[in-house]
């Protein structure tokens, strides 16, 4: 083992494949080095079998309906319930089936950027995506709970090709297909997670653009949530084109300042 330097054992154990033999040898090279670059290459393997046993958890849903004869399995979540401004958005996808992305979760338990890694992951992957927005004014019309089905209804209805069936988040929707409603979907299911990453990325896209327009409300860092400093600017600058004059802090808010 002498003759490996210890960059040129980091460099195997992160570009190659180690047989047994060479980790065996690893383990009796007593350079603090070398033991060190080990530890983290076990550390690393361990949390890559981690990762793969919860993906194969994750496509329980889709294994059982693949052995039902269903191929074309819809995942459908929608982002932006909470909000003060901007709109609804959801997504519809359908993944190609030997997808694979260790790692996917839910996007609220993802950071932006591995939300972004894993959006470009699947929009490149072959998936067929429809996307749903619905606006603020349509949400102050029929209230956030029909806006999130509605928004759920288009991302479908905008696939480019005819679902077998639906794995939904949560909602029951009216639809011609097959659907099963799960609970916390986008933490149990690989097609409803990829649907909860790109609704939520495509949404945070449309609110760093509205940031341009309206740099006094944070939009690009807060995503149209009540934060301290959201409220803040609407107290000193008044309410947004976009913002949801239905949602209570922005009803208190019009109303404390027309008195």
């Amino acid at each position: 083992m002498g003759k490996y330097t210890i960059a040129e054992i980091e460099k195997k154990l992160l570009f190659e494949q180690p047989d047994a033999d060479f980790i065996y040898r690893l383990e009796k090279d007593d350079r603090k080095g070398v033991q060190r670059a080990l530890k983290k290459w076990k550390k690393n393997m361990e949390q890559e079998k981690r990762l793969r046993e919860k993906f194969f958890a994750m496509m329980k849903y889709e294994r059982k309906l693949h052995r039902e004869g269903f191929l074309k399995i819809a995942g459908v979540d929608e982002v932006g319930r909470g909000p003060l401004a901007g709109p609804v958005v959801a997504a519809a996808v359908i993944l190609p089936p030997e997808f694979y992305l260790p790692g996917i979760d839910d996007s609220k338990k993802l950071t932006e950027a591995k939300r972004e890694e894993f959006y470009e992951r699947i929009t490149s992957s072959g998936a067929v995506i429809g996307i749903g927005m619905i606006d603020h004014d349509e949400i102050d019309r029929i209230n956030i709970n029909e806006a999130a089905k509605k928004a759920m209804l288009e991302a479908i209805t905008n696939l480019d090709t005819n679902p077998d069936c639906l794995l939904i988040d949560a909602m029951k929707l009216d639809t011609p297909y097959p659907s099963e409603s799960i609970i916390k979907g986008d933490a149990k299911s690989v097609s409803i997670a990829a649907a909860s990453i790109v609704a939520k990325v495509v949404r945070d896209n449309f609110m760093k653009k509205l940031g341009l327009l309206f740099p006094s409300y944070g939009f690009e860092n807060n995503m149209g949530y009540g934060t301290k400093e959201h409220l803040e600017a609407i107290k000193r600058f008044g309410i947004t084109p976009y913002h949801r004059k239905s949602f209570a802090p922005i009803k208190q808010l019009m109303l404390e300042s027309e008195r």
